[in-house]
């Protein structure tokens, strides 16, 4: 297999982190931490980018592209510690082009590919503990159209966003729909979250809805695994730049009159951070590359990529920390934001202890070895 990236996909790569260098400083991103967590700016100028369009057809204004130049985009959207959900554009635009009746796609796709839309995924209830298949969400048909009795939580810029994809229980089986976050009913409560961007829960009385799919929990599934293989892409570009600034410290402090980089002990520790790193980026890649598989090949490969990933990242993120000392957990001081940002990728889309029970669930008789 080539594993090398064509010429458009290091274009692309080059177009983000040119923008990541000169747009989205670090000092950047800290003020729009402290103001909320999310810039409504910022994502404008993602979208001029083309990045929010990635995953949605020509003929609908997007750039038909899929998840490696997905994976590429992550990857260094996360070296720059971005606090924009760009992750939920890509998975809203391919979930509705695979799930959504025409008129749906006809309205909503160039919106998200323009960036005039924000739509993101709220799924998650306080009871599911990360299963997609318990829902307790309701909805109805009401003259002609549907509503929706729901409460969710951590909804990525829940009290930012345009509109929501919500999973909720219609005749005994879990259906998708669409909620404009304007429509009456839907009410928010924003806050910041530990990495410094921004969610809310979103609390929904009896809110007009627009039907996406009736076999929700497949589209759920899809949109779910989209949002896995972005994470994992944006660790790598996270642990790399955690990597980076860790050896560059090294390099500079010194202890004893000699820079600490030369200790063999601390020498070890950065080599095991390089392994736990490229581990995950093999297994990023395997996340991505698997996106387009039959639904239950996808969701194993996600499982097994996320609980790697899950593993690395809080290796490289803790020995970070450790290397640096009392520097490490200052805000002022960037490890300290990849350590959060890590910590909160990590329970995203299902933690390593949630993954690992996925990927136990789904052995066969080889036990996982052949399959």
């Amino acid at each position: 297999m080539d594993f090398n990236f064509s010429d458009d996909q290091e274009q692309l790569r080059d177009a983000v982190r040119k923008w990541v260098a000169k747009a989205y400083t670090f000092e950047r991103r800290r003020s729009t931490a402290n103001a909320g967590g999310f810039s409504r700016e910022a994502y404008t100028e993602l979208a001029e980018l083309g990045l929010s369009g990635l995953y949605i057809p020509e003929a609908h204004s997007g750039l038909d592209m899929g998840p490696i130049e997905g994976m590429v985009v992550m990857e260094e959207l996360g070296r720059g510690l971005v606090l924009e959900p760009v992750a939920h554009s890509l998975l809203a635009g391919a979930v509705l082009n695979a799930w959504a009746p025409e008129q749906v796609k006809t309205t909503w796709l160039p919106k998200i590919a323009s960036g005039e839309a924000l739509l993101v995924l709220a799924h998650q209830e306080r009871a599911a503990r990360y299963r997609l298949d318990i829902c307790d969400a309701k909805a109805a048909e009401c003259s002609g159209g549907w509503t929706l009795n729901a409460i969710k939580s951590i909804v990525t810029a829940g009290d930012q966003a345009d509109a929501f994809l919500v999973p909720a229980m219609l005749k005994g089986q879990q259906a998708l729909f669409l909620v404009k976050r304007q429509a009456s009913g839907v009410s928010t409560r924003g806050y910041r979250t530990q990495d410094g961007g921004r969610a809310a829960e979103v609390q929904l009385d009896n809110a007009a809805a627009t039907l996406i799919s009736l076999d929700g929990l497949a589209a759920l599934e899809h949109a779910v695994d989209i949002g896995i293989a972005a994470a994992c892409a944006e660790a790598i570009g996270v642990m790399d730049t955690t990597l980076a600034v860790t050896v560059d410290y090294m390099n500079q402090r010194k202890q004893f009159g000699v820079v600490i980089s030369s200790f063999q002990a601390l020498r070890h520790r950065v080599a095991d951070m390089k392994m736990q790193l490229e581990l995950a980026r093999s297994m990023s890649y395997y996340a991505s590359l698997k996106l387009n598989a039959p639904a239950d090949e996808r969701r194993v490969a996600m499982a097994r990529a996320k609980y790697q990933l899950g593993q690395s990242m809080r290796f490289v993120g803790q020995q970070a920390v450790q290397l640096h000392g009392g520097i490490g957990v200052t805000d002022e001081y960037i490890v300290s934001h990849c350590f959060k940002k890590l910590t909160q990728l990590e329970m995203t889309f299902g933690d390593s202890l949630h993954q690992l029970g996925e990927v136990s669930a789904r052995m066969q008789d080889t036990a996982g070895v052949f399959a």
